[in-house]
């Protein structure tokens, strides 16, 4: 399991390095995230829940089910949509609001 970051959608916040509990994402020359070592990646998705403009994206292998296809995370105020980028070009999005993520 290991992230991607998209270079063209990084805005260089830092979000996602504060948020890496390994220490593997840095800010590179350009200000852009760069991940150290991918495949030292927990795949946590620490860094995905803090990335504003979803710039990171989980790569979902085979070992795990994703055959392929890959996880980001878009934020919409209290709304997270956690969007599933399919091997076959289709999207599936799960929707979660933090005011009631909890709720049983």
């Amino acid at each position: 399991m290991s992230i991607h970051i998209n270079q063209k959608k990084c805005v260089g916040c830092g979000r996602c390095a504060d948020a890496c509990p390994g220490s593997l994402i840095w800010l590179n020359s350009s200000g852009k995230a760069e991940i150290r070592i991918p495949e030292d990646c927990w795949g946590c998705t620490s860094c995905m829940k803090e990335c504003p403009t979803a710039a990171i994206s989980l790569f979902l292998g085979a070992d795990i089910g994703g055959q392929g296809s890959e996880l980001s995370i878009r934020r919409e105020g209290t709304v997270s949509r956690w969007i599933m980028h399919r091997f076959d070009g289709t999207e599936k999005v799960i929707s979660v609001d933090s005011r009631n993520a909890n709720s049983y």
